[in-house]
Formats: structure tokens, C-alpha cells, sequence
């Protein structure tokens, strides 16, 4: 698969697998295509080639989406508890939704700590608290694939500790694909990496090692916490191929 913006390449000869039980953790340097990847496969972008399904992803419909809160419209009119309702629509348009239905979103609100934000319009919400409702809509259905794009960013740290431990129990029950800048904390939380810069190559370990890094192409810094406050760059033989690099 591959993904060209206005004739610009996105993505090139994509040719990857994600399978029951993965909790994978995207990392890339910024305009690398991480979330050109995931958008691709959720078919939010046009692309040349082929994305299949199967098991228990049976297609788009199994799949789960937390997208970057900023994405998000917060002007649109909808509670807290519409929202996560939301995430029990399919692709065969509206449907009515049953009491068993609102149960399940209030035990979803709840699991997330916002269940006291049931009633509340979405514009009214923190950052934080938006991204709780987004993706208590992406879990609501029980999707066998959930997908989460930068996650932790415009929340509080208390909700990201909380978060990633929420994910490892939902792994569980289902894949999980978190797209991340913080290649230091989620390298600590996932079973496996991919790396993403214009090319794509899955590492079936989440140990940082010279070869992951760099399959970059690019100068990544990696974060370490110590008694010492410092940071360890990747050597790299190769120029930037990119603008921005993290």
C-alpha cells in the first residue's frame, strides 16, 4: 500500500501485518506518516493497493478509533454520554438506541472515571476529559482492533498512567495500535514497534536498538530517566529526510 499527497509520497510500499493479541507502538519523526498509516487503514485517505481483513477484524466495523482530540469538533452538539453512544452506530446508518445500550455507555463512562460528565456537552469538556469520551465511544462497542493516535497528548499525567494501564487490560480483549512521539514510555508498555518514516518496518520486540533507530533515517532522541538528567541520540550515517524530527 502507499499513500501520495497532491503527487508528494506519504507512504511507500507498505507491506505489514497486525494480529490478535498485538499491542504495537507506532513511533516516527513528525510528517514520517505515522498517522497517515493508521487513517489509511480506517480508509479516512485515499491510497493505491490493498488493505484486507480477517479473523475477528472482519472489516472497518471492528475496528475501534481514538483520533488526536485537537481533530476533533467541539462545537458539535452532543453530551458525554451521545458521544460514546455514538460508538454503537455501524455502517448501516442510525439506530435506535435500546436501554441495554445506555447501560453499556454508563458502565463505559464509568471505567473512565467521567461517569459525573454524562449529561455535559462536549464543548464544555477539558482536553483531558475530551479524550476520556473519545475513547470510551472507541471501546464501547468492543471492537477486535483498537486504534489510538497520540493518545496522551492534551491530557493530565494522572490519565495518561491511567490510560495505559486501562490499555493493557483491553489488550486482554482485542489488538491495540497506539500511535506515539513518547518513544520512551511506549516502548516500556508495548510487546512490539513499527517504525514509520515515509517506509514501514515491524520490529517483533520493544527494546530500543540501534537497528530499530535506525530505520529512522533520521536522528531520534531517545529520553532516559536517572539520577542524572540526560539524553541518548541515535548515530546516524544518513542526511534528514525529513523537516522536523522528535
Amino acid at each position: 500500500m502507499s499513500v501520495d499527497y497532491d503527487g508528494r509520497p506519504a507512504l511507500e510500499d507498505v507491506n505489514i501485518s497486525f494480529y490478535e493479541g498485538d499491542f504495537v507502538g507506532i513511533i516516527g519523526p513528525n510528517g514520517g506518516g505515522k498517522s497517515t498509516l493508521v487513517k489509511s487503514i480506517l480508509g479516512l485517505v485515499p491510497y493505491s493497493g490493498s488493505i484486507s481483513f480477517a479473523g475477528k477484524i472482519a472489516g472497518r466495523h471492528s475496528i475501534g478509533y481514538l483520533p488526536q482530540s485537537n481533530q476533533f469538533d467541539k462545537s458539535f452538539p452532543i453530551s458525554v454520554a451521545e458521544l460514546v453512544l455514538s460508538g454503537l452506530q455501524s455502517g448501516k446508518g442510525l439506530r435506535r438506541y435500546s436501554h441495554t445500550d445506555k447501560t453499556k455507555a454508563q458502565s463505559t463512562l464509568e471505567l473512565l472515571g467521567i461517569s459525573h460528565l454524562s449529561d455535559k456537552q462536549i464543548g464544555e469538556l477539558s482536553g483531558g476529559e475530551l479524550q476520556r469520551a473519545l475513547l470510551g465511544r472507541a471501546i464501547i462497542s468492543e471492537p477486535a482492533l483498537l486504534i489510538l493516535d497520540e493518545p496522551a497528548n492534551f491530557v493530565d499525567n494522572r490519565f495518561e498512567h491511567e490510560l495505559y494501564a486501562l490499555l493493557e487490560r483491553l489488550n486482554e480483549h482485542m489488538a491495540v495500535v497506539v500511535v506515539s512521539h513518547d518513544v520512551g514510555t511506549i516502548t516500556s508498555l508495548v510487546k512490539s514497534v513499527v517504525c514509520v518514516n515515509r517506509t514501514v518496518h515491524r520490529h517483533n520486540t520493544a527494546e530500543l536498538t540501534p537497528e530499530l533507530l535506525e530505520n529512522y533515517h533520521c536522528p531520534i532522541q531517545v529520553i532516559s530517566h536517572g539520577t542524572v538528567p540526560h539524553t541518548v541520540l541515535a548515530h546516524h550515517a544518513h542526511r534528514c529526510q525529513c523537516e522536523h524530527h522528535e
